[in-house]
């Protein structure tokens, strides 16, 4: 029986490239890696129904009635600390042209659980539910409280040792605080050093404090943290009918992003093309972009969706009224 020949070092150095590939592969398949894929969420109609009830109901103020489709979007996304995912799968998403693969400490920072970051979200979302109903009251008109409560107070600051965590700043030399100015906001009207009357309600009592403004990068500042709460004059209950006679609409299939402040500024978000995608996937043909999102939607918006830019709630509203009319509307 003739004898084996012994392996070439080529036939060697192959084997063991193979085995290294193959451990490799057995590797990525097996290891999570530490990234999230973010894709299209599913979208609401908030001018609609949810489980045959009207998603936002109001009361204590006449509404109308309403139609066509403003649909809120939002993303999804797979991964975290408790769900992860192999190489293969990170891949995939990544060639996608409608999933995102970001670094895991986006979503979850370096020692946030699912549960904490779900929790967050959560408190976010009421947050964010009523600064749209503080912005929508503040854009048609409709007066309501706005409460600035300090919540920290830095030391050495002219507030400290005056003012104490759990007073409510109700006015400003003298003026109500309002939707497009809060405390914050008219304080820095002055000039650094110069100073400024708060007006406080301390366990139901007024008192007005005096104090010289301090100055942080140019800004006149009392050295404070406040949480912003607010008054309405009627209850809106997310679970549509309108505050206004004339809808916005006018039939079309509309969604929109971004995130509002009281005074209706909007700021932009994250996630913008998994949004207008999964907006185009439900209906939509028109998709209200904040301004400086505009950049991230270059060569991702879904045929058959025209994108209008906009920086404010006034702005929104005056560019829908524009798109009924036939008129121009700014656009990415």
């Amino acid at each position: 029986m003739p004898r084996q020949a012994p392996a070439t070092r080529r036939q060697l150095t192959l084997l063991i490239a193979t085995a290294a590939i193959a451990a490799a592969v057995v590797v990525a398949a097996l290891l999570p890696v530490p990234y999230v894929i973010l894709s299209p969420g599913p979208t609401l109609n908030t001018l609609g129904t949810q489980s045959g009830k009207p998603l936002i109901v109001i009361s204590g103020h006449h509404t109308y009635p309403t139609s066509g489709h403003l649909n809120m979007v939002t993303v999804s996304y797979q991964g975290g600390p408790s769900n992860g995912f192999n190489l293969f799968t990170a891949l995939q998403a990544w060639l996608s042209p409608h999933e995102a693969v970001v670094p895991e400490s986006e979503l979850f920072g370096t020692d946030l659980t699912q549960q904490q970051v779900t929790r967050q979200d959560t408190q976010q979302m009421a947050s964010s539910q009523q600064l749209a109903q503080a912005a929508a009251l503040c854009q048609l008109g409709i007066p309501f409280t706005v409460l600035d409560t300090v919540a920290q107070i830095e030391p050495g600051a002219p507030a400290a040792g005056v003012l104490k965590a759990g007073d409510v700043i109700t006015a400003v030399d003298g003026k109500k605080l309002t939707c497009r100015a809060d405390a914050g906001t008219m304080i820095r009207a002055r000039k650094p050093g110069a100073p400024v009357e708060l007006t406080v309600d301390r366990h139901g009592t007024t008192h007005q404090f005096r104090m010289k403004t301090a100055n942080v990068k140019g800004n006149a500042v009392v050295g404070v943290a406040v949480n912003e709460n607010y008054k309405f004059p009627l209850q809106v209950k997310i679970n549509i009918g309108k505050l206004t006679p004339h809808g916005l609409t006018g039939g079309r299939f509309i969604a929109g992003t971004g995130e509002i402040s009281a005074n209706g500024a909007v700021s932009p978000i994250g996630g913008i093309q998994q949004k207008m995608a999964g907006a185009r996937a439900a209906g939509a043909t028109v998709f209200l972009t904040p301004a400086a999102n505009c950049p991230d939607t270059a060569g991702a918006v879904p045929q058959g969706m025209r994108l209008i830019k906009v920086s404010t709630l006034g702005g929104a509203v005056r560019a829908l009224k524009a798109l009924q009319s036939g008129g121009s509307v700014p656009s990415c």
